[in-house]
């Protein structure tokens, strides 16, 4: 298990198109960005990780309120037991006209889910 299918599985249901890293052809009004960041292991026992922690960034850019849509992310992350690290609005891009509202999450996985 990843946490990039896992994510891609729970934030599909929400309806906003998703893809990881850019998003590539036209956007549309409202789309997901998954990026990821780190991959740590912990746990360690006989000198060897038990567990693995991936982390992403969910980049939400919305042409108008973002509010709602965030509020049914999180909901749906929580839901599923992911971890939220930050939450924070990134800005609006005056040349594009999207809000960037950045969420960031992780996952714990024992290895031998991964």
């Amino acid at each position: 298990m990843s946490i990039l299918s896992e994510l891609n599985a729970v934030l599909t249901a929400v309806g906003t198109p998703i893809e990881t890293v850019v998003f590539s052809g036209v956007p549309p009004d409202e789309y997901l960005v998954i990026t990821p960041m780190n991959d740590t292991f912990e746990g360690y026992a006989d000198n060897h990780p038990q567990q693995e922690i991936q982390e992403a960034r969910l980049s939400l850019f919305v042409k108008g309120s973002y509010t709602t849509r965030k509020k049914q992310i999180v909901k749906a992350l929580l839901l599923n037991d992911f971890t939220i690290t930050d939450r924070r609005y990134i800005g609006h891009e005056d040349d594009t006209g999207f809000h960037h509202y950045a969420i960031d999450v992780l996952k714990e996985y024992d290895l031998e889910e991964v």
